[in-house]
């Protein structure tokens, strides 16, 4: 029976809904990420016009974009807003969160999080400590991100190749043999990795070409029956191309781990020490960016010596790769 894993990691908050051992939809959700979708606050606005922005009342006063915004509206205005839609990070630009005029009466905190919102899909949520087996790794978690970060997903006969693009997301199916048994396993497959990834906005699929419209209407047919609604999507062209449209409220986590290395690298490091066996001084060894973005979190640090029972130690090391070792 599928069930959400959660953990409350060091940094980051972590849930994988599984059946039996096999990761279905991965999500995190990182501390300082900015408002969640739901979060009401106040706001000023600084830019009218009509890409009208505010400042948030938000720690770092983050500005977000202010659907219809309303008359007589001058600069400096006070307004209450809700997110509608959180601050994405994108290649080479980010793009702040959405806002619109929040209801009268509405009370100013922060939307759910992921915690609640496993909970709210009635799926059983199992919460694990890192004193637990660690039921996560069993599942594939480590293989999965390494997934993500290489942009690498290999299936039975082929493998995904996955882009995040500042147009869209981009999948192209590999792979050799019959070109429909090959088309129906990658539509199956890259299925399989935007609900994982919780994917959304515009993703491109590159399939193999179909020159029949019924082998191109049995991709249509095996996108449809893996993944679920809601979505928008084209049929398959005869260049093998489809569009698929997602709702996009908040980063997917290809997003957040290859868009934020050192993010991703600083919360595996703590997820690791976390775990570590032994006594004396928990010694932390990464690169100099993952043990300053720790060494920039000192309640990260006073947490994982509270749960490990242990003294903390941060060593950069220009030698060691990934998100390093700890012990």
């Amino acid at each position: 029976m599928a069930e959400w894993l959660y953990e409350a990691g060091i940094g980051e908050a972590r849930a994988a809904l599984v059946d039996g051992d096999t990761i279905i939809e991965a999500r995190i959700e990182r501390e300082g990420a900015g408002p969640r979708v739901g979060a009401v606050a106040q706001a000023r606005l600084v830019e009218a016009g009509k890409a009208p922005l505010v400042a948030l009342d938000w720690p770092g006063a983050p500005t977000a974009s202010l659907a219809a915004l309303p008359s007589a509206t001058s600069i400096g205005a006070a307004l209450t807003v809700e997110v509608t839609r959180m601050a994405l990070r994108e290649r080479g630009r980010d793009k702040p969160a959405r806002v619109r005029a929040a209801e009268a009466g509405a009370a100013i905190g922060d939307g759910p999080d992921l915690r609640a919102r496993i909970a709210a899909s009635g799926v059983p949520v199992t919460e694990l400590r890192s004193t637990d087996p660690d039921r996560l790794e069993q599942a594939g978690w480590s293989e999965l991100i390494d997934h993500v970060r290489t942009g690498h997903w290999p299936f039975v006969g082929g493998a995904l190749w996955v882009d995040a693009t500042p147009a869209m997301v981009l999948i192209d199916i590999d792979g050799d043999g019959d070109a429909l048994a090959l088309a129906k396993a990658g539509a199956r497959a890259a299925a399989g990795v935007i609900r994982c990834c919780d994917i959304g906005g515009s993703i491109g699929i590159d399939f193999p070409s179909l020159p029949d419209r019924a082998g191109r209407h049995a991709i249509d047919a095996a996108v449809d029956a893996a993944l679920p609604q809601p979505y928008e999507r084209t049929a398959v062209n005869g260049f093998g191309l489809m569009q698929i449209i997602r709702r996009r409220d908040r980063p997917s986590l290809i997003e957040q781990v290859v868009l934020d290395p050192i993010a991703t690298d600083a919360a595996l490091l703590l997820r690791q020490a976390e775990r570590a066996v032994g006594t004396g001084a928990l010694t932390l060894t990464a690169r100099a960016g993952v043990i300053e973005r720790v060494a920039a979190h000192p309640a990260w640090i006073a947490t994982l010596q509270n749960r490990a029972g242990r003294p903390a130690q941060l060593i950069a090391d220009a030698a060691v790769k990934g998100a390093g070792h700890a012990q």
